[in-house]
């Protein structure tokens, strides 16, 4: 494993992390350059090695496990035995940050809570991301995805205005609640760093999912009624949605008037100017539907290509409905590097989807592919902890590690 660099060199992550919430949370923070030190069970590992198919080719990691755990070192410990314990409790003295998404409570079995450990390590960030947080009277519960994206509201916003509530493609419920969670960190570390006091980071999935609501939660607060399904459609303009084209299909994102304007005078519309219901966004909000109705065949006489092309001149927001085959391959995906091959252990090159940060003087750091299980184990406990050979043998025999 290369040395690290990026922003938060020298910052080291005891990583009690599992499946997808926490693992983003602390590979954006491998990625700008702290230390991972990823904890799983021996023989198991992480759920989500066994979350399959697809595999990455040629290996035995699955697809879902590698987009999620570069950049750390991975080291295999029995938590439930005292001397699994006794081991992560030699470690938090050179750890800055202990990340986890156990359910509420579960880690102080193993004195291994916040409040057991504050006193004793009074610097250190201690992030809990759970479905529901650490108070609350749902804060005992599990979280998954799903349930968080139904409970939070996004289900009653997603899908066809006619059809049943639909979840978002992606698990977004997990994936901002790891970068609220790595946003809260890196606020604790500066915290820290101009005081020397830690501090619990607090990430529930419920929280960050309403958060999210943006737009939407806001209309309901104005309004005190709930927004209503509206397929593709935008909540507070139109057109700004999918029409269909004479091959296929393309989102069209009139944001203004003025933009409206340049439409209709392009493309044969200009009598919707003088009709009052087309004559400003809050109208044609009001009457999406003569809108959408009045604009599709407009928008079928032409193919996405050609849409594209014209709208562009003008423009006008528009884009291909691409899937994730022409997502990869298309060219500003590719000139801005968003996939990235690594040196694996299994001696394959694995690709893996980039960080999106941009930094400018201190870029993301692709220094290590996703580990196989326990791949580090005797590295970290003889390095960190001073442990021989033998010891480590031993515990390994005893099945501690």
């Amino acid at each position: 494993m290369q040395e690290p660099s990026g922003p938060l060199k020298g910052i080291r992550v005891l990583d009690l992390t599992r499946v997808l919430a926490g693992p983003t949370c602390t590979q954006m923070l491998g990625d700008l350059g702290a230390e991972i030190i990823k904890i799983e069970r021996p023989e198991a590992g992480d759920d989500t090695r066994g979350f399959a198919p697809p595999f990455v080719p040629n290996t035995r990691e699955s697809a879902y496990f590698v987009g999620v755990n570069r950049n750390k070192k991975s080291v295999t410990v029995d938590l439930a035995s005292a001397e699994g314990q006794a081991l992560l409790h030699k470690l938090l003295p050179s750890c800055d940050i202990l990340a986890e998404n156990f359910k509420v409570g579960a880690l102080a079995k193993y004195g291994l809570g916040y409040d057991q450990l504050k006193a004793k390590h009074p610097k250190l960030i201690y992030c809990s991301i759970t479905g529901f947080g650490q108070t609350g009277p749902y804060a005992p519960r599990p979280g998954y995805d799903a349930l968080i994206q139904a409970m939070g509201g996004v289900m009653s916003l997603t899908g066809e205005p006619k059809g049943s509530p639909q979840k978002v493609g992606v698990p977004v419920a997990d994936l901002f609640a790891g970068l609220y969670g790595c946003i809260g960190i890196l606020a604790a570390l500066n915290h820290a760093r101009g005081t020397g006091q830690g501090q619990h980071v607090d990430i529930g999935m419920l929280d960050t999912h309403v958060a999210w609501l943006a737009n939407q939660g806001m209309n309901y607060l104005a309004t005190g009624e709930n927004p209503p399904r509206l397929g593709n459609q935008h909540p507070n303009i139109s057109p700004y949605q999918e029409f269909p084209t004479k091959d296929g299909y393309i989102i069209l994102a009139v944001a203004n008037d003025p933009t409206f304007e340049r439409f209709c005078k392009a493309f044969g519309c200009d009598h919707l100017l003088t009709d009052p219901r087309f004559a400003s966004n809050p109208q044609r909000v009001a009457n999406r539907d003569l809108v959408t109705e009045t604009l599709t065949p407009v928008m079928r006489a032409k193919t996405t290509a050609e849409w594209i092309t014209a709208l562009e001149t003008l423009k006008i927001g528009c884009g291909p409905i691409n899937t994730l085959q022409e997502v990869f391959a298309d060219p500003h995906v590719q000139a801005r590097n968003m996939v990235i091959e690594m040196a694996h252990a299994s001696g394959e090159k694995v690709k893996v989807i980039a960080n999106p940060v941009k930094l400018s003087a201190t870029p993301p750091d692709y220094r290590s592919a996703p580990p196989v299980l326990g791949e580090h184990t005797d590295a970290v406990l003889g390095g960190l902890l001073g442990l021989s050979a033998a010891d480590i043998a031993g515990l390994r025999e005893r099945k501690v590690i």
